[in-house]
């Protein structure tokens, strides 16, 4: 992957130069009648409603389901995507049971892993996204470069394709079909207080230290939470995996074991399922060391007080989400959902990420939207020019600094694990549940 390949403006439009997106913003013809005689060619019937009144509803987690991307929506594509933030469990049990009351969903990859089966979703026709070939290859064939080796767990692109328009089975290779276009991802590790902890952190195993009694914190997303774990329990010479992403049984039970001495043992401030949960808990500093994610670290210093995202010598734990399409929609709606993608992976969303510390699945496309300082210091591992501000204005770094964990590519680059679901899903979400009860 070459991240700063230049994109012509002609690519991002279609090829008779009139662009998709101007298109449809704008479309309001006879229904079922085909667009003129052949002068603009590749874009599906247009069905009779004016786009404007379109309303498209997506939910997810609050990760990525963004107020500021909604408002970005109604501006540049002219019609309405109404957000619903829900968590993990919640996004995943929707999905299923509640198949009519979206139009969007946003998930994670083992998140997909999960929903897709159950044939609530349909596959979406990678050859009507322009900027498709933008995709980090990391989604298409999981390999960040060439020579990478491809991490335990659910790997977005073990789960990313299927074999054709009406499928639910996974393709084992890229086809043109794609469960979820990817837009989000991160390589996570655990954050600390360094003005609070006298000693450097190395390791994963660093989180049931001792010395850490009553000021430590996981996070309780079962499918997530077990990751870290293991990634711990694995650090301290515990359990031996013979893969983190798909454990045993046994594997699963010795985790959980580690895990509830440690409880018992008094480790655990708290517990956290959401992204203010964990900021408020650093925040205060009732924990000095805990399971987080980059942007809330980012959170906790915004607010001028000592927090680090800690690169570990055993590598990261990542996680990768996309958008999905309603099994229901179709007609407009359904050309709008597409016109929606398209324009997610165009490159304003995708800045809009990396200003946040996640990362954008086209990044070549997000280095138009970003200056040269802030594209150094998301994605290159260089030391701030100037002060380095939110998608909101606020200062997030100060000039000098250089982000926790370096480049895109030693990031990615040093991923143990993706986060999971395993044959022995059921099981284990029962010995977690056992964990969080002790």
């Amino acid at each position: 992957m070459t991240i700063e390949k230049k994109i012509s403006k002609k690519t991002i439009e279609t090829e008779t130069g009139v662009s998709r997106r101007g298109f449809v913003k704008g479309a309001a013809v006879v229904t079922g009648a085909a667009i003129g005689s052949g002068a603009i060619t590749g874009f599906p019937t247009i069905w009779a409603q004016n786009i404007k009144d379109v309303t498209l509803r997506q939910f997810g987690t609050g990760v990525s389901n963004i107020n500021a991307v909604a408002d970005k929506v109604k501006e540049d594509l002219g019609f309405t995507l109404q957000m619903t933030a829900l968590d993990s469990d919640a996004v995943a049990q929707r999905a299923v049971t509640q198949p009519n009351s979206f139009d969007i969903a946003d998930i994670e990859y083992w998140i997909c892993k999960k929903v897709f089966p159950a044939g609530t979703m349909q596959p979406m026709d990678t050859t009507k996204l322009k900027n498709y070939q933008y995709i980090s290859k990391l989604f298409i064939d999981g390999k960040l470069t060439p020579d990478s080796e491809i991490a335990q767990g659910t790997a977005p692109h073990t789960v990313g394709f299927v074999e054709g328009a009406d499928s639910v089975e996974f393709a084992s290779a890229p086809t043109q079909w794609m469960t979820l276009i990817p837009t989000i991802y991160n390589a996570d590790t655990l954050g600390i207080r360094p003005d609070l902890i006298d000693r450097e952190i190395t390791s994963w195993a660093d989180l049931l230290d001792p010395a850490f009694k009553g000021k430590a914190s996981i996070l309780n997303i079962p499918s997530i939470g077990i990751m870290d774990a293991a990634m711990v329990c694995e650090a301290m010479g515990e359990v031996t995996y013979g893969d983190k992403g798909n454990m045993t049984q046994e594997e699963i039970d010795k985790t959980i074991a580690v895990m509830i001495d440690a409880k018992k043992a008094g480790q655990f401030r708290a517990f956290w399922k959401s992204f203010d949960e964990s900021v408020n808990l650093m925040a205060s500093g009732e924990v000095v060391i805990q399971s987080m994610w980059s942007p809330a670290v980012a959170a906790v210093r915004s607010k001028g007080i000592a927090c680090k995202y800690q690169p570990l010598k055993e590598g990261y734990r990542a996680w990768g989400g996309g958008i999905g399409l309603a099994k229901h929609l179709s007609g407009l709606e359904l050309e709008a959902a597409y016109e929606y993608i398209d324009w997610y992976l165009s490159g304003w969303v995708g800045a809009y990420l990396n200003r946040q510390g996640y990362y954008s699945a086209a990044p070549e496309t997000a280095k138009k939207f970003m200056s040269e300082d802030e594209w150094g210091f998301w994605m290159e591992g260089k030391a701030a020019e100037g002060d380095i501000l939110s998608p909101d204005g606020k200062v997030m770094e100060k000039a000098g600094a250089v982000r926790d964990g370096g480049s895109y590519e030693e990031r990615m680059g040093s991923v143990a694990c993706w986060n999971s679901v395993m044959d022995e899903n059921k099981h284990m979400v029962r010995k977690w549940n056992e964990f969080i009860a002790a």
